[in-house]
């Protein structure tokens, strides 16, 4: 497949303070393919929103390249991007069809106004104040603004946080058109039930460095080959004695068996006298594996 966008040895040092220097992102490199979905992820502090706004063109990078289809990024790659960040203020007092015709008299190329309220769905409030949006309908509306130049690679910075999860599946399904007309996407979310049904590629990172990059399906494969056996704490007895064919745990009032030997496990249990009601058993997730990766302390 074609390279879209290819990252080699880059970095981005900051000095706070004469006596300090933090190593926000610290040597990382990737190639992201044409027509994909492409996530970055990792605890915060890890250094993926300074890699996001180094892409974007925002910030200077310290040290490396970036190279949009083989050039470095200049004004081809402005013209060809879009850009939908975290957070990002509408003119008050201005309503979703102003704030739509005044964006699209930036550029020289864009999509068609009524084509943008069609694909997201915008024509129920075109004449409400900005202001005055739901989450989900000011992330569909920021979402159009992000398309209006109709670009070739799209940047999504934490696009579905605080929607309810009607308007974050809404949301995947606008991500997976966008992609289906051959864009390309970069994706930044702590979702990572997002992560595995949208990205086709995904790089872990963790203070400035890549800890792991691959498809979900090849990064859980690598690292996991046991399934888990949850059940409700209660049911477990603190007296029950260790076994080599699984390890135990529990949080949120549930316990977690983790096993490569299902009916061992069950037999073991069973044995033991557990009662087996509101068991369920799955695979290990993204999340499993995000935890793995960067540990379970909080970060600021």
């Amino acid at each position: 497949m074609v390279e879209v966008i290819e990252v080699n040895e880059l970095k981005k040092h900051f000095q706070p303070n004469k006596n300090e220097w933090v190593k926000a992102v610290d040597g990382v490199s990737f190639s992201i393919e044409q027509g994909t979905c492409f996530g970055l992820l990792g605890p915060n502090g890890a250094g993926k929103t300074t890699t996001v706004e180094m892409l974007e063109g925002i910030v200077e990078p310290s040290a490396g390249s970036i190279m949009y289809r083989g050039k470095p990024i200049g004004e081809q790659f402005r013209n060809n991007a879009g850009i939908m960040f975290q957070n990002t203020a509408l003119q008050d007092y201005m309503t979703v069809i102003e704030a739509l015709n005044m964006f699209s008299s930036f550029y020289s190329k864009t999509v068609p106004v009524q084509q943008l309220i069609e694909q997201c769905s915008l024509s129920e409030f075109l004449d409400r104040d900005a202001r005055k949006l739901s989450g989900g309908q000011k992330q569909r509306v920021l979402l159009a603004i992000a398309l209006v130049n109709d670009p070739d690679i799209i940047f999504l910075d934490e696009p579905t946080t605080g929607l309810d999860p009607q308007a974050r599946r809404n949301f995947w399904n606008l991500i997976n058109e966008i992609k289906s007309l051959g864009k390309t996407v970069v994706l930044t979310t702590h979702y990572m039930e997002e992560a595995k049904l949208l990205c086709d590629e995904l790089v872990f990172m963790d203070h400035g460095k890549i800890i792991a990059k691959g498809s979900p399906g090849s990064l859980l494969s690598n690292r996991f080959n046991d399934v888990v056996l949850d059940l409700p704490a209660a049911s477990v007895p603190d007296s029950l004695p260790a076994h080599t064919a699984h390890t135990f745990s529990t949080k949120n009032n549930r316990a977690e068996f983790l096993t490569t030997d299902i009916n061992e496990t069950v037999k073991y249990l069973t044995q033991h006298g557990v009662s087996l009601s509101g068991m369920e058993v799955r695979s290990r997730s993204l999340e499993d594996l995000f935890i793995a990766l960067t540990g379970q302390e909080l970060r600021a």
